[in-house]
């Protein structure tokens, strides 16, 4: 249950990183709701997942769940560039957390 809260905060860390961009385009008040309920239940759900899940290797993981996410959805989805550098670097960072996941 905590694992999947925790992946699930991750998630909505990503759609809070769109929605940011969202605000950023269209300062409307249906896109600041969105930021607030996405970034709000994201961390409700790190928090829940911290009950059973060390903070460091919980907030580690849903920091790299929204770093890695993030910059595949800006290279995917948005048109940021698609460097071998910047592959490499969020494969490392999913294999810390992969590496977390198997130490705790």
């Amino acid at each position: 249950m905590a694992w999947t809260a925790l992946l699930a905060a991750g998630l909505c860390e990503v759609i809070g990183v769109v929605a940011l961009k969202r605000v950023t385009e269209h300062r409307h008040w249906t896109s600041y709701l969105f930021l607030i309920v996405t970034l709000g239940t994201s961390f409700s759900l790190l928090s829940l997942a911290m009950h059973h899940i060390p903070m460091g290797t919980a907030y580690a993981i849903w920091t790299g769940i929204g770093t890695a996410g993030s910059t595949l959805l800006g290279m995917f989805a948005f048109g940021e560039p698609k460097e071998w550098k910047r592959i490499l670097f969020i494969g490392l960072i999913l294999a810390s957390a992969i590496g977390l996941k198997l130490i705790s």
